[in-house]
């Protein structure tokens, strides 16, 4: 046997980042396992994570820099050494510099607790252009959270699920879309008595684990949450010394409110009266160890901004916030009474331009909308957007009408895909640079706020196996051949983790023990007769003095969804516990487990249609067209149905997952610019599609 030694890291394999330690033997990776010092997560690690073995020793991912040489998306490619792929970029962004302005540059990635290298990246380049993923995933729970409490967004909270006696999901698939920790604190609630109430338009796993489950009809549910609302108040089951110390607009909440009964909402939803009263007066017995989840990806329907706040509103009126089983405020290092990190870009001059969606006008509430992006790289306005890196960020796989997007993306003269993976997006950028594995890289140091805030590290386990080099050099290098070097001045990551720390009290070998550093012995709790907001009242506000001044309402008047004609059906889609959106498909083992995904079909709509289970049919909707196989059942809508989102991959040299399978966002045509008008998020399920037998 070799040397054999272990390496706390993160995993890579999905956003979540759940901690792992890594086990090396002689250079090899034998064993991954979740970090058995977290604790909730107990050592334990999904299907995604324990596949990291085999995404690591897999060839079918970028081996080496690579310059288009062909049209765009024609897959033609020339090898090039770091040099050479530098070199092209920095030419390609002097030019745009010199034509545009620095502005004409923008980055998104997938945000996370390392952004602070990518926002550090673009200010260095003199361009306000950061956009993250969100508006395909909580951008109007984000907005929803800041509109009541003043907070950036919904990480400003977390959630005492151990503790908790009653969990409200709507559409939160936590059981397959999947966070290992957050799992075993909800398994634990359950174990301990808490009811978990379910919420969808069709039966997932985690709709099996429910005490109740409303099968809803799709974009209905602010309909219910109007409905409780109005019970809550009508009964006075709220928490009201909370509420009358905590909160501004009760008066306007229960006038608005009143016309939407339970018997109001059951002709929407589909779900009985007396289920939501139930509900009602449930959750109110269990107060204030209740948590109704706000959503995670409430990108769905154009009323899903005003969703998420009446979800917000209930966490409100149980006076859950800031106290045991409820939504807790969360902590950073000066909560700890400790300092925080040193950002790398506190030392780079301020840029005075504004982030490009700032100026537009008919502009969704906050910035930093990726659709908004879009909207400026096609049309020139407010200013010109010329160059983009997409940073482990898959756009094209991810929003809607891929052919949409590239005719956007057309007006770019520089597009960069740095990834990991051969990406839909990476395949008709004009550069590919491939970024190590998260077992081949160590990251910048992030971090995690919470009740017991922490500083976190991924610490390199094996060299890359490829030509491939970490982000932070990435982009160090860029920022030096473009002059910039004197604010990336970093030869190696000791050099960035030596800064970060500089003043904190913590070192790098306090990480060597378990991976991160705890700022705090135990739990905070701010005093709740003290809480301030961060709104201009200091105060909850049920009526919003920003969305006020943004020319929005705080009350949106219920709009009903459309139905769909005869014969066609909403498309809905979600997450499987094997994959992560469209990254894994291709993983030798997780393609073996789930190689293709299939249609969800009501049972009496398929025997209309003459569809059996198992049989192939069509898709369609405006002019495109695929087939799939059919599961027919009776635990989906019969408005709806479903895709696991993430296939029909067309890189060939993903060799196992080439067209395997279908892309619900191909059949979203026209959606590209349907979002929520005051959320932003993307409108994914305002599409409708044909159904036949193939």
């Amino acid at each position: 046997m070799g040397k054999v030694s272990s390496v706390y890291s993160m995993c890579g394999m999905c956003a979540v980042r759940c901690p792992i330690r890594v086990e090396v033997e002689d250079g090899v990776v034998r064993w991954i396992e979740g970090n058995p010092h977290e604790p909730g997560l107990r050592g334990s690690i999904c299907a995604k994570g324990s596949a990291g073995v085999a995404f690591e020793y897999d060839s079918e991912r970028p081996q080496y820099p690579m310059i288009r040489d062909g049209e765009r998306g024609s897959g033609t490619w020339k090898k090039a050494t770091w040099d050479e792929a530098l070199d092209y970029i920095a030419e390609k962004l002097k030019d745009v510099i010199k034509k545009y302005g620095s502005k004409a540059i923008a980055l998104s990635d997938r945000s996370g607790p390392f952004t602070d290298l990518t926002t550090s990246f673009l200010k260095a380049l003199g361009s306000p252009n950061y956009f993250n993923h969100d508006d395909t995933c909580a951008k109007n729970v984000d907005m929803a959270c800041r509109s009541l409490f003043g907070f950036k967004g919904r990480g400003d909270f977390s959630y005492d699920f151990t503790n908790t006696k009653h969990i409200i999901l709507y559409a939160r698939n936590v059981f397959e879309s999947l966070q290992v920790k957050e799992v075993n604190n909800i398994l634990d609630a359950l174990d301990k008595g808490a009811k978990l109430t379910y919420m969808d338009c069709r039966a997932t796993v985690t709709a099996s684990k429910a005490d109740r489950f409303f099968m809803i009809r799709p974009g209905t549910t602010y309909a219910i949450n109007l409905a409780l609302i109005n019970v809550i108040l009508k009964e006075r089951l709220y928490d009201i010394d909370f509420v009358n110390r905590m909160t501004t607009g009760l008066t306007e909440l229960e006038s608005f409110v009143a016309p939407y009964t339970p018997e109001w909402a059951e002709k929407e939803s589909g779900i009985p009266a007396q289920e939501i009263i139930n509900l009602a007066r449930d959750v109110s017995n269990d107060k204030p160890k209740v948590i109704f989840h706000p959503g995670w990806m409430l990108s769905r329907h154009t009323n899903s901004f005003y969703d998420s706040r009446a979800i917000y509103i209930l966490n409100v009126l149980m006076g859950n916030i800031e106290t045991k089983g409820g939504l807790i405020v969360a902590k950073g290092p000066a909560d700890a009474g400790r300092k925080p990190l040193n950002s790398l870009g506190a030392k780079i001059p301020d840029v005075k331009d504004k982030i490009v969606d700032a100026e537009m006008k008919d502009k969704p509430f906050g910035t930093g909308h990726v659709v908004n992006l879009y909207k400026a790289i096609k049309t020139g306005e407010p200013y010109s957007i010329k160059a983009y890196f997409a940073y482990r960020y898959d756009p094209i796989a991810s929003l809607p009408d891929p052919e949409a997007q590239k005719k956007v993306l057309n007006n770019l003269d520089l597009l960069v895909s740095i990834d990991v993976n051969y990406s839909q997006t990476g395949w008709y950028s004009d550069v590919i640079l491939p970024e190590s594995t998260y077992l081949e890289r160590s990251n910048i140091i992030g971090t995690v706020k919470g009740s017991k805030p922490s500083f976190v590290m991924r610490r390199q386990a094996i060299a890359p196996r490829f030509d491939s080099k970490p982000a932070w050099e990435i982009f160090t290098l860029i920022a030096e051949k473009m002059g910039a070097s004197q604010y990336f001045p970093y030869k190696s990551i000791e050099d960035i983790w030596n800064y970060q720390l500089e003043g904190t009290g913590v070192k790098i070998e306090d990480f060597n023990a378990r991976g991160s550093v705890s700022l705090a012995k135990d739990p905070i709790f701010k005093d709740r007769n003290e809480l301030k907001f961060k709104t201009p009242s200091g105060k909850i506000e049920f009526v919003s003095q920003e969305l006020t001044k943004s020319g929005f309402e705080s009350f949106k008047q219920y709009e009903a969804p459309l139905k769909p004609e005869k014969g066609k059906f909403r498309l809905i889609f979600g997450r499987s516990a094997v994959h992560t959106h469209a990254q894994s498909q291709n993983n030798i083992y997780l393609n073996e487990i789930m190689p293709e995904n299939v249609l969800w079909i009501n049972e009496k709509e398929a025997k209309d249609l003459g569809i059996n289970d198992g049989d192939i049919v069509e898709v369609s909707s405006d002019g495109f067209s695929g087939t799939i196989k059919a599961k027919v059942t009776p635990y989906i809508h019969p408005e709806a149905v479903f895709m696991v989102h993430g296939f029909g991959n067309e890189i060939p040299l993903k060799t196992r997952s080439y067209k395997k399978g279908l892309s619900d966002n191909k059949f979203q045509i026209g959606l590209l610019e349907k979002t929520d008008p005051v959320g932003g998020g993307v409108a994914f399920n305002e599409c409708f599609v044909s159904i036949k037998k193939g």
